[in-house]
């Protein structure tokens, strides 16, 4: 009976939880936001035949790979056509530069949220800027395009019109990811992306049915490569936790006349500080270039030089190609690097000033600079073997799908799977977040009323 009045009150609190703490509130609003980028993402611009350009993209298997990261938005032509790419771009380079430009690295180390209000402020500045290019370099090579454009539409209507279009239309879902990120739940960006391969599962599913449909040696190629991403997520899921403690003594204090005696805790650093983010960070990179070639590859090119080294650029470039996936690796390393040298909580020097002023060491190594050292030099192992297994996690999937020759969940498998465990891990995290701080918030409300 005790055991089940226990049951009872642990719902009854998650209950009031959720009642008190605005979190439906906020679910409301990002599934809302949510089905308004769906929305979006149906309407084609003005003057285009969407018919035959799908036809166009349905034999090109980068613009459907594109395609599958904005969630049929790009294939439909429409006003969402850009997505999040620009936003994300543009969030690389301003981050990168922030490295080496004074005035960049001093509002980001030195004003604080000011200074991080500024840079926001840059990075969308710069989106502008980046979607009005992307649009152009799309709107140009799209007219050329024989048959997407409807004959009957003015030319210089069409491309001012479609440029303006497909410009707001990335800086709408660069404002939708910020309020998703601001006033709802998880981070608006990773969950747009999130969104958009998941509306591309039941394709996936329709032209794998139809591939193994008659072939017994493919419906075994099939389980086990099912097999293989069952064993992906559980090691994604594992891995998302996985961190390196590293102990903490701390020495004993007098507060008037008590002496409190050190304990004994421990610093995490995860195997993987960065999340999805070194995932996302290392598509848009690749995703850019890619994006012309893709489409300049349907332009009826006279010049034989230049058509052959946009093809052999391409080809190297391809997610089908063996290229793509040593630079996609050695970009994901990288970025794995570049984002946890960012962090705050992944700074070796603040750090070991942090534990020296409150009297706290690693056993065995001196305060300052020499904790400082050996935390650097921790850090740098986690990093590498974070960088370097997040790396080859990305790469299993497509190569269990080059091996069995199920190739039809190539897209999904080498990248997307990594995305949605990340983003659905970091979004049920942020749930439980939520809660526990309204719960600790209540009893402390409590205690003082009593």
């Amino acid at each position: 009976m005790q055991q089940q009045l226990s049951r009872e009150q642990i719902a009854q609190n998650i209950l009031s939880s959720w009642k008190a703490s605005g979190l439906k509130q906020k679910l409301i609003f990002t599934f809302l936001a949510i089905a308004f980028f769906r929305f979006g993402a149906q309407l084609p611009i003005f003057g285009i035949n969407n018919e035959i350009f799908q036809n166009i993209a349905a034999g090109n298997n980068m613009i459907g790979f594109l395609d599958m990261f904005t969630g049929g938005a790009l294939g439909k032509v429409s006003i969402f056509a850009l997505g999040i790419g620009p936003y994300i771009t543009s969030s690389i380079i301003i981050q990168l530069l922030a490295v080496v430009v004074p005035y960049l690295e001093r509002l980001q180390k030195e004003e604080g949220g000011e200074g991080r209000r500024k840079i926001q402020q840059i990075t969308r500045q710069f989106t502008v800027v980046l979607g009005a290019f992307q649009a152009l370099a799309f709107v140009v090579i799209l007219s050329k395009l024989p048959g997407a454009v409807i004959h009957t539409v003015n030319p210089i209507l069409f491309n001012v019109g479609a440029i303006i279009t497909l410009t707001a239309g990335s800086i709408l879902v660069m404002w939708l990811a910020e309020l998703i990120t601001e006033k709802g739940v998880g981070n608006g960006g990773s969950l747009l992306i999130f969104v958009g391969i998941i509306s591309g599962i039941p394709v996936y599913v329709k032209n794998t049915a139809l591939l193994v449909a008659q072939d017994s040696q493919k419906q075994l190629g099939l389980v086990a490569l099912l097999v293989i991403f069952v064993a992906t997520i559980i090691t994604i899921i594992v891995f998302q936790d996985a961190a390196r403690h590293v102990p903490i003594v701390s020495a004993r204090r007098q507060v008037g006349n008590k002496v409190y005696s050190g304990g004994n805790s421990s610093i995490p650093f995860k195997l993987n500080p960065g999340g999805v983010m070194p995932i996302i960070f290392a598509m848009a990179i690749l995703l850019f270039p890619t994006t012309i070639l893709g489409f300049a590859q349907q332009l009826n090119i006279q010049n034989e030089g230049l058509r052959q080294a946009l093809e052999t650029i391409n080809l190297y470039l391809s997610p089908s190609g063996i290229t793509y996936y040593i630079i996609y690796f050695l970009l994901i390393v990288f970025l794995t690097f570049f984002y946890s040298s960012i962090m705050p909580n992944m700074q070796p020097k603040e750090i070991a000033n942090n534990l020296k002023k409150y009297g706290s060491a690693i056993p065995g190594i001196k305060p300052g600079k020499p904790t400082a050292d050996k935390l650097d030099e921790i850090l740098t192992k986690v990093t590498f073997i974070g960088a370097f297994s997040l790396g080859l996690i990305a790469l299993v999937p497509s190569v269990s799908s080059a091996v069995t020759g199920i190739t039809t969940f190539q897209g999904l498998g080498s990248t997307s799977l990594i995305i949605m465990v990340g983003v659905a891990l970091d979004f049920i995290n942020q749930i439980k977040t939520h809660l526990y701080a309204k719960n600790y918030e209540s009893f402390l409300q409590k205690n003082n009323i009593q």
